[in-house]
């Protein structure tokens, strides 16, 4: 995945054509706007959320140090609110809880860090006990001629990791993307058996405690998942690559099996296409894969302005992957990674649209700059504001705030989810002390 991409711009408007729109109108905005300004279209999914008891497993593994959500440190400084303000976020974003240590989230947290955004690995260090798995955006396994090579190690800290197994117990997996020709890695056994071994080998010389593979979307983008034979190749292949993983203990603090924690996006519409990942995939992954990292975010691009991951929208994307499992516990909900963004977006609202995606120093900044009335959005359950800038363009930000991620950890523990996040870098301090 390209540097680009993997700041998570969204895919075309076409992937929402279908979804219903919600107009957000700002009445002191349309005042002063000109005429060819119009209001920012936000798209969400009317699905009724279903709930799902937590699993006992990771309640087991992690209550010892989790506490209740709104007993954490913003919540008793009463900033998880809709009706926040500009001037309260600047003075209070970098204020946190000095137990860091201490868990309000009782199922696994997985950690997303870029070479790109240093901030992420000291965040990585500072909250440690809050977290279970890291994953830092290192490798990717390319075609070479006929060979094939496993790129990436020079992004390796590994002074950052031997930190970070003195700081506590969260496992290390770095992620790899496949960005192999497909065809030529499914049909042939020894360009397979090469890749697992390349992946295998690589975590035991450099001692982690697995890795996060990223493939669908590539394999998706070459047309390979829609013939049932190579699609059944891909699934075999994942579980190969499981099977070698846990035959190796980890040299990290646990001494566990190697992890696999694999890489879905979200359906591209309401109803699953043919390329999407779906619950029969899910099925039959669901014993040789540790967990599921689940891309509910990105919703919303500079052609289609509007919020990051609305909340409907999130949980109709877990009806779909759940299927018609509707029975009791639904058996695999424990091995979702649920994602949600710490990083925003500033679209345009000109003709013609732009922006794109900014980190929690950009938010911030434009807070101080623009001192921007807040406003809460219920149906997506998303802060956001506008502004004008110095050319008089009108703006749109969404960026995540302490309720609206209050909310998505309240709707994954009601699934009995863990949650991944993209990316810790982009965030603000304060939003550790929800985890």
């Amino acid at each position: 995945m390209a540097k680009k991409r993997d700041r998570r711009v969204a895919p075309s408007s076409n992937r929402r054509a279908d979804r219903v729109e919600q107009t957000i109108q700002n009445e002191e905005l349309v005042d002063s706007a000109s005429s060819d300004r119009r209001p920012v279209i936000i798209f969400v999914v009317f699905f009724i959320i279903s709930p799902a008891i937590a699993a006992f497993i990771y309640q087991m593994k992690y209550a010892s140090r989790t506490t209740r959500t709104d007993d954490s440190y913003v919540h008793q400084r009463g900033l998880v609110k809709p009706d926040m303000n500009y001037h309260e976020i600047l003075s209070e974003n970098t204020k946190v809880s000095e137990n860091v240590s201490r868990r309000h989230y009782s199922y696994p947290v997985l950690a997303y860090i870029t070479p790109w955004n240093s901030k992420g690995y000291e965040m990585a260090k500072r909250f440690n006990s809050k977290l279970t798995h890291l994953s830092p955006v290192w490798y990717d396994l390319k075609s070479q001629g006929s060979n094939l090579v496993l790129e990436g190690r020079h992004n390796a800290d590994i002074e950052w990791i031997s930190q970070l197994r003195k700081a506590g117990d969260a496992r290390v997996l770095p992620r790899v993307v496949l960005e192999v020709f497909p065809k030529e890695l499914l049909t042939k056994k020894k360009q397979r058996n090469r890749a697992i071994n390349l992946i295998v080998n690589e975590c035991k010389e450099m001692g982690y405690d697995g890795i996060v593979l990223e493939s669908w979307s590539r394999w998706a983008a070459y047309g390979v998942l829609h013939d049932p034979s190579t699609r059944n190749s891909a699934l075999q292949f994942i579980k190969q690559l499981g099977h070698a993983l846990h035959s190796v203990i980890s040299e990290g603090n646990d001494k566990l099996p190697l992890e696999l924690v694999y890489v879905i996006g979200p359906p591209h519409s309401e109803k699953l296409q043919a390329h999407d990942f779906g619950p029969d995939d899910l099925q039959s992954l669901g014993d040789d894969v540790d967990e599921f990292s689940l891309m509910t975010y990105d919703f919303s691009g500079p052609h289609n302005p509007g919020p990051n991951a609305p909340l409907k929208w999130i949980s109709s994307t877990l009806e779909l992957l759940r299927g018609s499992n509707r029975k009791g516990v639904w058996g695999l909900a424990h091995k979702i990674f649920l994602g949600i963004n710490f990083y925003g977006n500033d679209f345009i609202l000109a003709e013609g649209g732009g922006g794109g995606a900014i980190t929690g120093s950009d938010y911030l900044s434009l807070l101080e700059k623009h001192k921007p009335r807040l406003q809460w959005e219920q149906n997506s359950a998303e802060h956001l504001f506008f502004y004008s800038d110095d050319k008089h363009i009108n703006h749109a930000v969404f960026y995540p705030s302490l309720m609206s991620i209050s909310t998505r950890l309240e709707e994954a523990r009601k699934w009995g989810c863990g949650i991944s996040i993209w990316e810790i870098g982009q965030g603000l301090d304060y939003f550790f002390d929800l985890l």
